[in-house]
């Protein structure tokens, strides 16, 4: 009887020790966000378990056996049983050269980068927290093939497979939608982003037309809000610099059973900089609310508030520029916008197979300001002539999208419709401005003369589709076509002229964009893609009707053919991804100077753009990571006439050939927490001119960053221009002369920051 009691209890422990439940969740080491679809499974089993959408695992082991944990782009971890079950969440550190990383700009959808047949780079979370920016064009600048150009406070113009312009060439969003309506691009749109509530950034370089419509043409910028964290973490950040700018910064996270919640914003403000008349203040506040109702359901809401005033400074002559002579002859110039953008998602998974997404938004964005660049002299006295303007418009938009996986060739097919509706409208009030003997703009009266004054109802309904198959095994295959109609119903308030604009009216545009693209899969972190693809921008609202009789412009439409590979070296320590695009450009949207000396836009431009973008990545020690990137291009008019004088075969004005960034960062492993960092941006000479007759040289630029963490607390020292370098962000010659928007100078910004992490 004995012998079988002992038998009974020993095989109640054999038993127990295999059908012990390991409970837990996994979530990212530096975001604290859970991570659905990673793989638990016991050493010595192939197979496993995933964890739900919520980060939850529950897997079966013996007490004395090990789980391994690994996800793509993350590091895989083994431990003990014993171990996890008192960790009630295990964390993944992801890794610095990853290739594979999961990606959602170029489908709309969860994707991982080796099966995206596009020039795409993320900024990650990591190089977010590393770099401290105090402007986008800190982080942006790292990415290959792009030069955000710095025009102060936040202010700026993009450069992406284009020359340096202010065109709508490139398309900014937020979480996927675009943060302003097809038809009023600003190249100051990055104005509206909060840099506090970002979780990552993801840039596409080329055409993405067929996903996301127009103004895709160069690139599209994808900013990627935050995501509810599972524990509580509160973190609060305060900075300044040596030059009157000082941020706070506030960031609160969390989650409630099936409800997560995200709140970051920052108050910025500048005083007494190095040039006079450029204070500014920004306040953005973003707040983000995740319902997981089950499984199967999900519901997002999002909502941005952005509220920005800055002073204009314009650029030097030759002049003051060399003499580093920083005043300002403008006194009352400003740019003041304000923003407003909600969003709601519903997303909805049938089974396995099919997956839906609702997505309703509405944005309210007004720019006001008192430009300097519409200032003109009144000759032989001291009175000049200006404007002030608004430009407004409100969105109310849905996107419907629906996912469905095909078991045949192991097919993928998207599909979506979307509609836009956004009314805009723009006033110009003329004003008359006083100037002193000096130069200065000293003050200036407002009149009853009204310059613009009309009101357009922009509507764009657009149907898009992706197909995605292998026909070979490890070849994919990924076709998109996406057709768009934009509707302008024009209504000028005012008496049509050359100058008030065009006559009410009604004008719509329509584009087809294809894309086919394919990837192919060498194996051990290699491969090799091709894409073909269309993009194209229709006129914006104020190039069409504004100081225009007759609006007679056309979308431009651009041509892409690109090649690239990533590949991974020294045992997956490093790693290259390389591409070659050529892109055509046609009816381009140029402004040509008329025989009565005055500028209007036109479709006279036909342009080719080729390059070749390189980002390389290396970690030699674990304690030292070194990444370069950069870009060599050609940017060449084809036809191209301006006042009878014909510049074809001529490079394209503020087109840089070379832009490279390069950075290495120290992280001891004696030290956890410290980092030090060097980074050097280059950009190389090209000309001011379409006449190719002015060069401006370009410049070398040296910044180190130097920092540490200890527990919650951290603190940080950032020199921005280490050489104090004189430099312009911008260097053009015009009929007026030349002029150079000086860059920033020497500058030391130091911060210290808390967070608060909360335990469940």
């Amino acid at each position: 009887m004995k012998q079988c009691c002992l038998l009974i209890i020993a095989c109640m422990a054999v038993c127990y020790s295999y059908a012990q439940q390991l409970n837990g969740r996994v979530a990212d080491a530096q975001t604290k966000e859970v991570l659905p679809g990673v793989n638990i499974r016991l050493l010595h089993q192939f197979a496993g378990h995933q964890t739900d959408a919520q980060g939850k695992y529950t897997i079966a082991a013996s007490a004395a056996d090990s789980i391994e944990i690994s996800y793509m782009g993350y590091i895989t971890r083994q431990i003990a049983v014993a171990t996890a079950a008192k960790m009630p969440v295990l964390y993944l550190q992801p890794r610095t050269t990853n290739l594979n990383e999961i990606i959602v700009s170029s489908s709309r959808d969860k994707q991982y980068r080796t099966e995206a047949p596009v020039a795409i780079s993320t900024i990650s979370p990591q190089t977010l927290q590393d770099t401290k920016a105090t402007t986008l064009d800190k982080v942006l600048n790292k990415v290959s093939g792009v030069y955000m150009v710095d025009l102060g406070n936040e202010q700026h113009t993009m450069a992406i497979r284009q020359p340096i312009g202010y065109k709508s060439l490139f398309l900014y969003l937020e979480d996927g939608i675009p943060i302003r309506t097809t038809g009023d691009f600003n190249h100051n749109a990055l104005i509206e982003v909060n840099m506090a509530a970002l979780r990552n950034i993801e840039v596409i370089r080329g055409p993405a037309s067929s996903l996301y419509g127009s103004e895709a043409v160069g690139g599209a910028v994808n900013f990627i809000t935050m995501a509810p964290t599972w524990i509580p973490v509160a973190k609060v950040q305060v900075e300044g610099s040596n030059w009157g700018y000082k941020r706070t910064d506030v960031r609160v996270s969390g989650t409630t059973g099936k409800t997560g919640y995200a709140i970051g914003g920052y108050y910025a403000r500048q005083t007494n900089g190095y040039m006079d008349h450029s204070d500014f203040h920004k306040l953005a506040v973003t707040a983000k609310l995740e319902h997981q109702f089950n499984d199967k359901n999900k519901w997002i809401n999002t909502a941005t508030l952005i509220n920005y005033k800055t002073d204009q400074t314009g650029g030097l002559d030759s002049a003051h520029f060399f003499a580093k002579d920083y005043r300002n002859f403008q006194t009352f110039s400003y740019r003041e916008v304000k923003a407003l953008r909600l969003r709601s998602t519903l997303e909805h998974t049938w089974n396995s197979s099919n997956h839906t997404s609702f997505t309703a938004f509405f944005r309210n964005s007004t720019i006001g300001q008192n430009p300097f660049y519409a200032i003109r002299d009144i000759k032989n006295t001291l009175r000049a002539n200006g404007e002030i303007n608004k430009d407004a418009f409100q969105s109310y938009g849905a996107i419907v999208q629906h996912r469905k996986n095909i078991a045949w060739k192991q097919a993928v097919l998207i599909t979506g419709v979307s509609v836009d509706y956004s009314p805009a409208t723009y006033v110009a009030d003329y004003i008359a401005i006083d100037k002193d003997k000096a130069g200065y703009y000293i003050s200036y009266q407002p009149t009853d003369s009204v310059l613009t004054d009309y009101r357009v109802g922009l509507l764009n309904t657009a149907a898009y589709a992706q197909f995605e198959f292998s026909p070979a095994e490890n070849l994919r295959v990924v076709a998109a076509l996406r057709y768009d109609r934009m509707d302008y119903d024009f209504n000028n308030h005012l008496t049509p002229s050359a100058f008030t604009g065009a006559p009410s009216e009604r004008n719509n545009f329509n584009a087809l964009t294809p894309k086919l693209g394919l990837t192919y899969n060498l194996g051990n972190n290699r491969g090799l893609y091709a894409n073909y693809s269309v993009g194209f921008a229709p006129p914006n609202i104020s190039e069409l009707y504004r100081g225009v009789k007759v609006p007679v412009l056309q979308s431009a439409t651009y041509y892409n053919y690109e090649a690239g590979g990533w590949f991974a070296f020294a045992q997956n320590k490093g790693s290259v991804d390389v591409s070659l695009y050529t892109m055509k450009g046609t009816n381009e949207i140029v402004s040509v100077r008329n025989e009565s000396g005055a500028y209007e836009n036109r479709n006279t431009g036909a342009t080719t753009h080729r390059g070749i973008e390189w980002n390389i990545k290396y970690t030699p020690l674990q304690s030292i990571f070194f990444r370069t990137g950069g870009t060599y291009a050609a940017h060449i008019f084809n036809a191209y006439t301006e006042k009878g004088v014909v510049y074809n075969n001529n490079r394209m004005n503020n087109a840089p050939q070379w832009i490279t960034n390069t950075e290495i960062t120290w992280k001891p492993l004696s030290l956890r927490g410290f980092r030090l960092g060097g980074e050097w941006q280059y950009v190389g000479s090209y000309y001011m001119d379409p006449a190719n007759t002015t060069m401006y040289g370009g410049y070398h630029l040296f910044n180190a960053r130097v920092g540490y963490q200890y527990h919650g607390f951290e603190c940080w020292l950032n020199c921005m221009n280490l050489g104090d370098q004189l430099y312009a962000t911008t260097a053009e010659k015009s009929a007026y002369g030349k002029s150079y928007r000086p860059g920033p100078r020497q500058t030391f910004n130091v911060g210290v920051a808390y967070t608060f992490t909360g335990k469940k």
